[in-house]
């Protein structure tokens, strides 16, 4: 099986894990909802490299190629983006190994992706439909190294200010409690998408949503991005809640009680999301901003907070996700090096990603509080 660590960087914005591709280790952001496997290369500019990890194909150990005629464009939500030639080099992860991996190489990226010196590319793991080389679409990874796996799944283990990890081939049961539920997948339009109407506020009763609501699990989207009933009912049962225009979304006074909140995941199982997960990130010393905010998309994003509380799996035998109760003791979880524990930065670098949503940058006091995030994860031309 492939394992690899997950580092949170940042007050959990993002989650990088080390691959190595023609035996050169880069750390990449892996994100359920894109398809193209992009990284930082000697062929940007010198101002782009500045502090980054670069794969070089010439001095691949894998024997890197270059497919000729081939190009990426991979735009997300926020104007964020990257593109570049392609090749095909050997890419591991753990003991998981594809041989002729599509490498898409960037020449260029978007100053989002260069002032994030933690993060050097992005390792799509939602459909391969998704994958944006032209003039031929080009496999994921786990696409790629499925029939090589003891079972054709991956797991995240993603955790609060902590190292966690990625899996490729088993699922660990020592990481949940009780059984894993398996609830089946609609990959029409490339994502791990599934039915999520319903929810419940700490220890209330079931309450219907939007009709026909529908969600994606999506690890590379920071936040829950829920439509506005869930998140109005949920924030109305805590004390001191509003919605901050000057920061976008809703915060509320950090020594709040926060509820739990049980979401609808393809009407046959509820996850709950440990209210301790929904308190995000600090806005100053009294306020916080919560890790539950609404979106006008139709199609709701589960980010990193939801996965913080459940431990899921992703079946690309049989097209569908399990989730049970994540289990995060402190014998397992290591303290991530250099998390900060503020939301605010002083420098550009974008404060919480999101996958399906759009960017919203307020500036407050010189502070730059990004705070719906760089798109990490939906591809505008879905």
């Amino acid at each position: 099986t492939g394992l690899t660590t997950a580092t949170p960087i940042r007050n959990d914005v993002e989650y990088v894990s080390p691959i190595k591709i023609g035996g050169q280790e880069v750390n990449v952001d892996f994100d359920s909802g894109s398809s193209d496997l992009w990284v930082f290369t000697s062929m940007l500019d010198a101002a782009s490299q500045q502090g980054h990890q670069l794969y070089d194909p010439s001095k691949s150990t894998g024997g890197a190629t270059m497919i000729q005629g081939s190009s990426f464009s991979i735009r997300y939500g926020d104007g964020s983006g990257a593109q570049g030639v392609v090749g095909t080099d050997r890419v591991e992860i753990g003991g998981a190994v594809v041989e002729k991996q599509a490498i898409e190489m960037a020449t260029a990226v978007s100053q989002q992706f260069v002032r994030d010196t933690a993060n050097n590319g992005l390792m799509g793991l939602a459909f391969s439909k998704l994958n944006t080389v032209k003039p031929d679409k080009q496999k994921t990874f786990f696409d790629n190294v499925m029939p090589s796996l003891a079972e054709p799944v991956f797991t995240a283990d993603l955790r609060k200010k902590a190292v966690g990890a990625y899996e490729f081939g088993r699922i660990d049961n020592t990481k949940f409690t009780g059984q894993m539920t398996w609830i089946p997948v609609n990959t029409t339009s490339g994502f791990w998408q599934f039915p999520s109407e319903k929810f419940a506020v700490g220890g209330g009763a079931v309450q219907q949503g939007t009709a026909g609501a529908q969600a994606i699990a999506d690890t590379g989207t920071t936040l829950i991005l829920a439509n506005p009933p869930m998140v109005q009912a949920y924030y109305s049962q805590v004390q001191g809640a509003q919605n901050d225009q000057t920061v976008g979304g809703v915060t509320f006074p950090c020594n709040a009680q926060l509820p739990d909140l049980m979401m609808d995941i393809g009407g046959v199982y509820m996850a709950r999301v440990k209210g301790s997960d929904i308190n995000f990130a600090q806005v100053d010393a009294q306020t916080c901003f919560g890790g539950l905010q609404a979106t006008t998309s139709k199609l709701q994003i589960y980010g990193d907070i939801m996965f913080k509380s459940q431990f899921v799996a992703f079946n690309g035998g049989n097209m569908s996700l399990g989730m049970a109760e994540h289990i995060v003791n402190s014998q397992q979880a290591a303290p991530a090096a250099g998390a900060a524990a503020d939301i605010n930065t002083n420098n550009a670098g974008s404060t919480t990603m999101t996958s399906g949503s759009e960017r919203r940058v307020a500036a407050t006091g010189g502070l730059i509080v990004a705070l719906h995030a760089m798109l990490i994860a939906v591809v505008m031309s879905v």
